[in-house]
């Protein structure tokens, strides 16, 4: 086997490692976005909807049809179930957005640490070419 070979078996095993540890992110990231946002949550959102829907039409036809509370009192009721309604909206959104800040926050991180490394191979190539005395 000559140095050529050796160093492209080399260079396909740390290939090999990489999309190995490539994988075993994607799958935490993915593992993460799912206890974050998945299928359990929504199912528990729509539930909590169709909570605040039945409620409101309880409300709406039992006013129009029996009017055993004041209208303003019903009013009221409704006014305080959208401001619950609207509360849940914001905290939902608020969580979306500490999440994609998390996300690019993390790819800022490792594009500063690719940035890094390609800069001390720069110098590292630097060097060996100023020992080869060979033109930048």
């Amino acid at each position: 086997m000559s140095v050529n070979d050796e160093e492209l078996t080399e260079k396909e095993a740390e290939l090999m490692r990489e999309l190995e540890e490539f994988k075993k992110e994607k799958e935490r990231v993915r593992n993460l976005l799912g206890s974050i946002g998945g299928a359990r949550q929504n199912r528990r959102e729509q539930l909590i909807n169709m909570g605040f829907l039945a409620i409101v039409v309880v409300f709406f036809t039992l006013e129009l049809t029996t009017h055993f509370l004041p209208s303003y009192i019903s009013l009221e009721i409704g006014v305080l179930l959208v401001s619950i309604k609207i509360i849940m909206l914001i905290h939902s959104a608020n969580r979306a957005n500490h999440f994609s800040f998390w996300i690019l926050n993390s790819i800022e991180f490792r594009m500063n640490e690719i940035n890094k490394r390609t800069i001390t191979m720069e110098k590292e190539l630097n060097k060996i070419k100023r020992e080869m005395n060979l033109p930048d």
